[in-house]
């Protein structure tokens, strides 16, 4: 099986509830410098990862118990194939 390369853009919307529920997560993982959570993320700001904890929730499900609603977080995705 070939593997492709894909770079996508999700346009996201986000309650207060969940910016403050991610804050609060990468405010635990700095309490714990070798976790897997800081595998590539050493440079990034805070607001970084807080926005990336956020976008990783929605697209893996996390905020998505009802199946009819989804998509709902997700209002717009762009992609581009690359070689």
């Amino acid at each position: 099986m070939e593997t492709q390369i894909v770079k996508t853009c999700f346009t996201i919307t986000f309650t207060q509830e969940q910016y403050h529920h991610a804050r609060a997560y990468v405010e635990d993982m700095k309490r714990h410098p070798q976790r897997v959570f800081w595998q590539g993320k050493q440079h990034k700001s805070d607001d970084e990862l807080v926005i990336e904890q956020i976008a990783h929730r929605i697209l893996s499900g996390f905020y998505n118990d009802d199946p009819f609603n989804a998509g709902k977080h997700i209002m717009r995705m762009d992609s581009m194939a690359t070689a």
